[in-house]
């Protein structure tokens, strides 16, 4: 069964917040995911022609996990990582 929400469940930092979709990252003030993604009008990286790309403003350990996040969300779809996830610390 899927998740309710679950695009708005997955971002990629492990503070409280409720995503990128919903606010301003509260992990890193540099980070240009959320408006790139409002620009281009995806729900996530995965989903850009330019994917991987190095416009998000995430520095390289960071960035390298976003990659590879993404890269799993495209092979398996958002509800199917989230289950994957949901009960796995994030850091």
């Amino acid at each position: 069964m899927s998740a309710p929400n679950v695009k708005e469940r997955l971002a990629p930092c492990g503070l409280h917040c409720g995503g990128c979709r919903v606010e301003k990252c509260k992990f890193n003030k540099n980070c240009k995911v959320r408006s790139c993604a409002q620009e281009k009008r995806v729900d996530f990286c995965c989903d850009c022609p330019e994917f991987p790309c190095g416009h998000t403003g995430l520095d390289e350990n960071l960035c390298q996990r976003h990659v590879a996040i993404n890269q799993r969300i495209a092979e398996i779809g958002p509800e199917a990582y989230y289950d994957d996830v949901k009960d796995s610390p994030r850091y």
